[in-house]
């Protein structure tokens, strides 16, 4: 064996153990937050006080987002490292219920900033308002603009492409799959003009509480966190219109790195923000942390007593 095929050899096994290594990563974090979510989830499902208040219709609403998002983000990614390419068209359904719910994140953090709007300055209308039925409303309305985001480019497509596209196999990324220049123009002007209106919803909302919310301190300086932490947020999701631009730069600056500056990428805009809606708003939030705390404790008393119990079964035919 020559001196270059030890060489590729010794590249493949370390490009594989590298790609393992990446994706026992993601697979982690995506199963942890989910987790996190999902206790939440529970939590809501388990008591009224959740389930009847718009405020938390909303919360969940996100946190649900946030899973869908986590799980179609991380399967594409392993798909891409272990597949490289795969059919266009389960790609297309991964990629649009992929993009809506990417899109969802920022219409819901500006329909939770005019609920608090509304509950601080027309708290006399709040009731009338904020019902539950209007808040799946809102989620309705915020899943149809979240369509408009993607659907055009799905019929251009359909009109477009041949029908042997649509049997082929691709590397399942937007850009590979919608590659018209309409897309891809459609695509940053969506962006641009979802991330005008979200901002101005919130400094609106959010200045206006501070103003009406001067009188009391407690609520004042309550207004302000969550002022900052939606603001937070919000600069989170804009790491995703502007992860492309941000890896070009960076590939410039060292193009020998293309793949560790693609995974970093990744886990900052895709993964991390993830994060931050369960810690920002349920373990924040009084009343979940509460009941999460109870039923965390129960899960751990009822572990320990199933511990016990299998100790003491265990020990009575030692005794006998």
């Amino acid at each position: 064996m020559n001196v270059s095929s030890l060489n590729s050899t010794s590249l493949g096994s370390r490009s594989f153990a590298e790609a393992v290594y990446k994706n026992v990563i993601v697979t982690v974090l995506c199963i942890s937050i989910n987790y996190i979510n999902g206790t939440l989830i529970h939590t809501f499902r388990k008591h009224q006080i959740f389930y009847s208040n718009p405020r938390y219709i909303l919360f969940i609403h996100l946190v649900m987002n946030d899973m869908l998002q986590l799980t179609l983000s991380t399967l594409l990614h392993i798909i891409s490292y272990t597949l490289n390419t795969f059919s266009v068209s389960s790609c297309l359904l991964l990629l649009i219920l992929a993009v809506m719910a990417t899109f969802n994140t920022p219409l819901n953090l500006a329909g939770m900033a005019v609920e608090c709007y509304v509950a601080i300055c027309l708290p006399l209308h709040h009731c009338r308002i904020c019902t539950v039925r209007n808040t799946f409303i809102l989620m309705s309305l915020i899943w149809f603009v979240s369509s408009l985001s993607i659907m055009p480019d799905f019929f251009l497509l359909l009109a477009t492409e041949p029908l042997s596209f649509f049997t082929s196999k691709v590397l399942c990324a937007r850009d590979f799959v919608f590659r018209s220049s309409y897309s891809l123009k459609k695509r940053d002007a969506s962006h641009i003009v979802c991330l005008v209106l979200v901002w101005l919803t919130l400094l609106y909302t959010y200045f206006r509480i501070l103003f009406a919310a001067k009188g009391a301190k407690g609520d004042s300086k309550k207004a302000r966190n969550t002022i900052l932490l939606h603001g937070f947020q919000l600069l989170l999701c804009m790491l995703t219109y502007v992860r492309p631009m941000f890896e070009q730069a960076l590939l410039f600056l060292l193009p020998q790195r293309h793949a560790d500056i693609r995974f970093a990428s990744y886990v900052f805009v895709q993964i991390i923000p993830r994060f931050v809606s369960p810690i920002v708003y349920g373990l924040r939030d009084q009343n979940f942390r509460k009941y999460m705390r109870r039923y965390l404790l129960c899960r751990v008393i009822m572990r320990k007593n199933h511990l016990e119990n299998n100790a003491v079964s265990d020990m009575k035919p030692a005794v006998s």
